[in-house]
């Protein structure tokens, strides 16, 4: 799809948030760019050009989820247990505009070369997509036989991922993180990238120590590496609060909802006095969801769906009363701040023109990605290619 070719579309009326609350504005696109927001129904209009009156109706960026399993995760209980590739519809119907790709547990029999061609495929059909590199154990497997060399070389891998603090990790001493995280970030500078490390969380008592081995052994910024599943464990959310307050992102998994439910954990976040920019939130869409007993064995699984982002924004300004304004952050410029994507996750003008038209009450009416539409009246009127 060449979308430097979509023609101009104003919208007028709109109430846009971007994410700030800018009242009632008219947004003009064309190549799937944001031209121009000005006062509402401005008289200047281009020639031919469509309009789409949206009676103020609100307008936001599209969600960037930065923790999916596009090529699908699990595996812990066999072959048979192995997710499914994730669907253009099941993205844009949640609001995905945008979407960064991981592996899981199974680095054996899934491949960063899978994920990279699923990466593109997913461009092709209309949304943006990113990838990281590795999987839960170290050494990372990757493109290239170097992290450093992924992130500096292959266009769509912004980062690396790995596990620590949990039974499934590979168990990395201090050294392998640490020379991960730093060819992750040498590799972000040479390649115009952010250059992060995520790094899964499980129920080890060792919580976020390994992260604070890298800071006391490497120099790398405490900005380019990111615990996430931080809400799976009280005594792991606190740790990721210390952690946040001392100037690192922590990442919240929308579909994990014991023992802290995501919005509760951005509302707790607030009230430790943890910096709001310093919070996002992410799926794990399409990953499995295993169940573990005391003893590590496996009871039971599900899959992690995506409809949980546009219910944490939902809980967060409906029962917690945050001001949309700020409930929007987490799941957009907070994001696109720590994955170095300037053109993504703000609606002004020069931004990509990702956005969502949402009803008073929160639900998606339309999302467009890039200028296209994606979703009319709440379903998908763009589907993947085997859709």
């Amino acid at each position: 799809m060449n979308f430097s070719l979509l023609e101009p579309r104003l919208f007028r009326n709109a109430h846009l948030y971007d994410p700030d609350d800018r009242g009632i504005c008219d947004l003009l696109v064309a190549g799937g760019k944001i031209v121009a927001i000005t006062n509402a129904n401005s008289e200047s209009v281009p020639e031919a050009c469509p309009v789409s009156d949206l009676n103020g109706a609100i307008v936001c960026p599209g969600f960037i989820d930065q923790h999916v399993h596009l090529i699908g995760g699990g595996g812990e209980a066999g072959p048979h247990t192995r997710t499914p590739e994730v669907r253009l519809s099941k993205l844009v119907e949640a609001g995905v505009t945008a979407v960064v790709g991981l592996l899981g547990t199974d680095g054996t029999t899934r491949h960063p070369e899978s994920l990279l061609a699923k990466t593109r495929a997913l461009e092709f059909e209309g949304i943006s997509a990113w990838m990281l590199t590795g999987a839960y154990g170290l050494p990372s497997p990757t493109i290239t036989d170097s992290v450093q060399k992924d992130v500096a070389l292959i266009d769509k891998i912004i980062g690396v991922k790995c596990a620590i603090s949990d039974h499934r990790s590979s168990a990395p001493d201090t050294h392998q993180l640490a020379n991960m995280a730093a060819q992750s970030r040498v590799g972000g500078l040479l390649g115009a990238k952010a250059g992060i490390s995520v790094f899964h969380l499980g129920n080890s008592p060792r919580l976020l120590e390994p992260l604070y081995e890298i800071l006391r052994t490497a120099d790398v910024p405490i900005t380019k590496l990111l615990p996430t599943h931080v809400n799976r464990a009280q005594a792991l959310f606190q740790a990721a609060l210390r952690y946040a307050s001392e100037g690192g992102y922590i990442d919240i998994t929308t579909s994990i909802n014991e023992p802290i439910d995501p919005a509760s954990a951005i509302v707790m976040a607030r009230e430790a006095q943890v910096p709001l920019a310093r919070l996002t939130l992410s799926s794990d869409g399409n990953g499995s969801q295993p169940e573990f007993d005391r003893h590590g064995n496996l009871i039971g699984f599900g899959v992690a769906g995506f409809e949980s982002l546009l219910e944490t924004l939902q809980q967060l300004v409906q029962q917690h009363h945050l001001p949309l304004e700020e409930a929007l952050l987490p799941l957009t410029r907070n994001v696109a701040e720590f994955l170095g994507l300037t053109h993504k996750g703000r609606l002004i003008p020069a931004c990509d023109a990702d956005f969502l038209v949402l009803e008073a009450d929160l639900r998606i009416r339309e999302v467009w990605a890039r200028g296209r539409q994606m979703v009319r009246d709440g379903h998908a009127c763009v589907k993947g290619t085997f859709e």
